[in-house]
């Protein structure tokens, strides 16, 4: 049970960090479950990200987020990783132990699950070919998550193939690396297409990809929010396939580090999500 009276410090790290909606989403469940608390931001240089972690414990910190160009850089400045993090090579959850231990924890791959899962109750990550798109960070997540699902073939394909090759091998047998010429193609009997990429935000051009080969029955997936129909949604959505923004991933992703912190697990609500895309 979390103590009420105790009040607890979180914050997110990132340069710049002044758009991060995590500071509202946070401020929110404080609010929402009654806790004596508040959530930062913290605009921490690149420089300065050791120096940063370090301070956490005696300012009184309960942990923090890891936002760009924190979360790969963190993870030699920290006492424990946590082994999702390890493998997924990123840090996006900071929790401070009782005695000032710095824990890593990667929550990425989790809160891109449960955005499918309340999209689509019912999705099975095993009951198709998964098509990722990107050799990201976010990729990394949502590769892990999808094989902890219980996904069994993971169409992977990336500009630069050298990256999807790569994060091939480091997650084994089930990830086929493609040329990115075929990407279009490997679309055929999908069950579930992703973009981790940034293409299709704002000011970045629509992702490159042919939707004829998709399933009606496929489930489309951006982990872009701002906008929140992306053009890959909005032409996956003409087709009658289920889509799924990444608003949800954001909001899920932030449900277990706010557990970590004050106890309380909290929901990500229709009421949450209204506020936050109020701000895009």
């Amino acid at each position: 049970m979390p103590n009420r009276h105790r009040f607890i410090l979180a914050g997110v790290m990132g340069w710049p960090i002044a758009h991060s909606r995590s500071p509202k989403i946070h401020n929110h469940w404080f609010a929402q479950y009654g806790l004596n608390g508040a959530y930062v931001p913290l605009a921490v240089e690149p420089g300065r990200l050791e120096a940063a972690l370090r301070a956490l414990p005696a300012l009184g910190f309960a942990g923090c987020n890891l936002t760009i160009p924190h979360k790969e850089a963190a993870l030699p400045f920290l006492d424990r990783v946590e082994a999702a993090a390890t493998r997924i090579g990123a840090v996006n959850c900071v929790i401070v132990g009782k005695d000032g231990e710095l824990i890593g924890r990667n929550y990425d791959g989790f809160g891109f699950i449960a955005s499918l899962e309340e999209a689509a109750p019912g999705w099975r990550a095993e009951a198709g070919p998964c098509v990722v798109i990107g050799a990201g960070g976010g990729a990394r997540a949502i590769v892990h998550g999808l094989l902890e699902a219980g996904a069994r073939e993971i169409r992977l394909f990336n500009r630069t193939p050298e990256r999807a090759r790569k994060l091939a091998e480091d997650f084994g047998p089930l990830i086929q690396a493609g040329p990115w010429e075929e990407r279009h193609a490997a679309l055929a009997g999908a069950g579930l297409l992703v973009n981790t990429t940034s293409q299709g935000m704002v000011g970045q051009p629509p992702l490159d990809l042919s939707l004829e080969k998709l399933p009606e029955s496929a489930l489309v997936a951006d982990i872009v929010y701002a906008p929140l129909e992306t053009p890959l949604l909005a032409a996956a959505r003409e087709l009658g396939a289920t889509t799924v923004d990444g608003l949800g991933m954001l909001l899920h992703q932030a449900r277990p580090a706010f557990r970590d912190w004050t106890g309380v697990m909290p929901e990500a609500t229709p009421a949450l999500r209204a506020l936050i895309a109020a701000t895009l």
